[in-house]
């Protein structure tokens, strides 16, 4: 199909300067009204952000309209003005053969007195018309202005590439996610999809639920598609253990290298009770992913740093020797290593004519406060997550009931096409390091699993990371940044792919944010957010990216690899039963009481005598669900 024939109808104005990229253009004396008709349909000149082409011998170049106006005059020829104001800047980005092929970049320049002409629709149909019957192309939504004309992006290059779907709170980013996995996952054209959404505000259950297995800390038991969610500590490095446990140890090194020492000990320990395929203890060490028990290391430490014990009895380090305290019964305390009880000791008693001699037990660790913290935290049902993780729970032997095969099964390997991680309940302290961790395990597995069928060669990964700005920040130290910068330079040569969505890009690491080869820009009204879009970008398209404050809800300017040319796009969202858990509450409904049908606002007159022990425990619980039964 060829584009429309070069008339007097498109000509719209000529080259006048040339400067790098950018080309100012005069508009035809002719075209007063700011009006042309081609083929019947009338067409706006000189529109921000429409395009133009330049004819130049068997090829036309593609460009986008920046400014129109005074602005627009080239600096060289300010005092002239001529044609009064009737400028135009044009910043090239393609070009495109008469056979309909596209090319990004240009391999050469208009000269002065090139003609320049608008794009009428037949032209779009020709740039944007690749059907999503074929394979690598999907259906997004349709070309802002042109709902005939579909807005297909290249699959292979949205995942592999990594994208990026930026815009601010209320400009349907969430809707706008929640419409592309739909895509992306539809059973007929890709009965193999995998994809990981980092949910943080439970919004996609009920969005992606008959298509996605949820994994939640507080499941409904009676929805099928719910499950526990599970982080066992210990298929966590060292490093990343430490952190989300015992915390900031002393900087002497003595606590982390004796805990290094009795961690490896008990998991070479678990590894002759349990032995695992692949590992020996000639390859162990304490990053190795082996069960074992942390409530047995903590209830050790924790007797080793309070302790007490009878000096005249013999050696310190012997428990039988340990000034316990005794319950009502004679019973010693010596607490309960499962349940995380701590034991209790004697007080040091070394009184001159008293034989019964009690003194601490020598060379404490000084870690008194993060044994503390650690133990309530194992008491402390908010983390069961992580250090009491249902199947993968180790026994005081460090035997599971599942091992990582079976973590890596539920994650990676789930019937349904999308595993939603809902981690709305993790505790606000530890969300960068959990998020850390999800993603290393993830990427370490897809990276030795490389050549394998559940690799991601085979069957590429796509991971959604939903409020990135949160944990994604300038911080470089930050776990979830250090592993997604791995994700987006390496993660392309493993199948991995990465999708940032945020509402605040200025606050993402520039690091990842310049790696997305895609962006789905929606409304941006700060001016430091659009600055980190524009930079990030590989094209010169300030052009368009001025646009973004002025995006309707659900508009999105999609740029980069994925697309044959930047494209304005109407994003098809997911119908209304199906879409995120984000709309705004409702304040005051525009229909009567009567007729609505929402459930709040401040129109609806309500009881004043409401019991408020339900709203106190889903606080206590921290999780929106009852677990109990009402």
């Amino acid at each position: 199909m060829r584009l429309d024939h070069l008339n007097e109808a498109t000509a719209i104005g000529a080259v006048k300067d040339v400067n790098g990229t950018s080309v100012s253009v005069t508009l035809r004396a002719d075209r007063s009204s700011g009006l042309s008709f081609v083929g019947g349909q009338g067409y706006r000149i000189g529109q921000i952000g429409s395009f133009v082409k330049i004819p130049v011998g068997y090829m036309d170049l593609f460009g986008i309209v920046s400014q129109v106006g005074a602005s627009a005059v080239p600096e060289s020829m300010a005092k002239e003005l001529p044609n009064g104001l009737r400028w135009m800047t044009v910043q090239l980005i393609g070009e495109g053969y008469r056979t309909g092929r596209f090319e990004r970049g240009i391999s050469q320049y208009p000269t002065i007195d090139d003609e320049v002409h608008l794009v009428s629709e037949t032209d779009l149909r020709v740039i944007y018309g690749r059907t999503n019957r074929q394979n690598h192309l999907v259906r997004v939504g349709h070309i802002a202005g042109s709902e005939s004309i579909d807005a297909l992006v290249d699959i292979n290059k949205l995942v592999t590439r990594h994208a990026a779907i930026v815009g601010t709170t209320g400009s349907g980013k969430s809707t706008t996610v929640a419409g592309i996995l739909n895509v992306l996952s539809d059973e007929d054209r890709f009965p193999s999809a995998r994809i990981v959404v980092l949910d943080l505000h439970g919004e996609y259950s009920k969005a992606l639920g008959d298509r996605a297995t949820v994994f939640k800390i507080s499941s409904d038991s009676q929805n099928k598609n719910e499950r526990r969610l599970c982080i066992p500590f210990w298929a966590l490095s060292f490093d990343e253990m430490l952190r989300v446990t015992f915390g900031t140890l002393p900087s002497d090194g003595k606590a982390r290298n004796i805990i290094l020492e009795r961690v490896i000990a008990a998991k070479a320990e678990s590894l002759k009770i349990s032995p695992i395929a692949g590992m020996s203890e000639a390859n162990l060490s304490a990053d190795s992913p082996v069960p074992f028990s942390l409530n047995k290391l903590w209830h050790e430490l924790y007797g080793r740093e309070f302790g007490t014990y009878y000096s005249a009895k013999g050696s310190p380090l012997d428990p039988v020797n340990w000034a316990y305290e005794r319950d009502a019964e004679g019973n010693d305390l010596v607490g309960d290593a499962e349940a995380a009880i701590p034991p209790r000791f004697r007080k040091v008693k070394n009184d001159k004519d008293d034989p019964e001699k009690i003194n601490w037990i020598p060379d404490g660790l000084n870690i008194r406060a993060q044994l503390e913290a650690l133990g309530s935290k194992l008491r402390i049902s908010r983390y069961d997550f992580l250090l009491r993780a249902g199947d993968w729970h180790p026994t005081l032997e460090g035997k599971v009931v599942k091992g990582l095969a079976g973590l890596m099964k539920d994650w990676l390997g789930s019937p349904a096409p999308i595993t939603i991680l809902d981690l709305s309940g993790v505790p606000s302290a530890m969300m960068n390091d959990i998020i850390g961790n999800v993603l290393r395990v993830i990427y370490d597995g897809l990276f030795w699993a490389r050549n394998l069928s559940e690799g991601g060669r085979e069957r590429p990964l796509l991971i959604v990371m939903e409020e990135a700005h949160a944990y994604l920040n300038d911080n470089f130290d930050g776990a979830a940044s250090i592993v997604t910068q791995r994700i987006v330079k390496e993660g392309r040569k493993y199948g991995i792919g990465a999708m940032i969505v945020s509402q605040r890009p200025s606050e993402i690491n520039p690091t990842i944010l310049s790696q997305c080869g895609t962006f789905f820009a929606m409304r941006l009204s700060n001016s430091t957010d659009r600055s980190h879009v524009t930079g990030a970008l590989s094209d010169n398209l300030e052009g368009l990216t001025n646009m973004l404050p002025i995006l309707r809800t659900g508009e999105a300017i999609i740029l980069g690899e994925a697309v044959g040319l930047p494209m304005r796009t109407m994003i098809q969202a997911p119908p209304k039963g199906k879409r995120p858990d984000s709309q705004d509450p409702i304040i005051c409904d525009e229909l009567s009481p009567d007729d609505s049908m929402t459930p709040g606002g401040w129109n609806i007159r309500r009881f004043t005598n409401t019991n408020y022990d339900d709203f106190v425990e889903t606080w206590l619980q921290q999780s929106p669900i009852l677990s109990k039964t009402n």
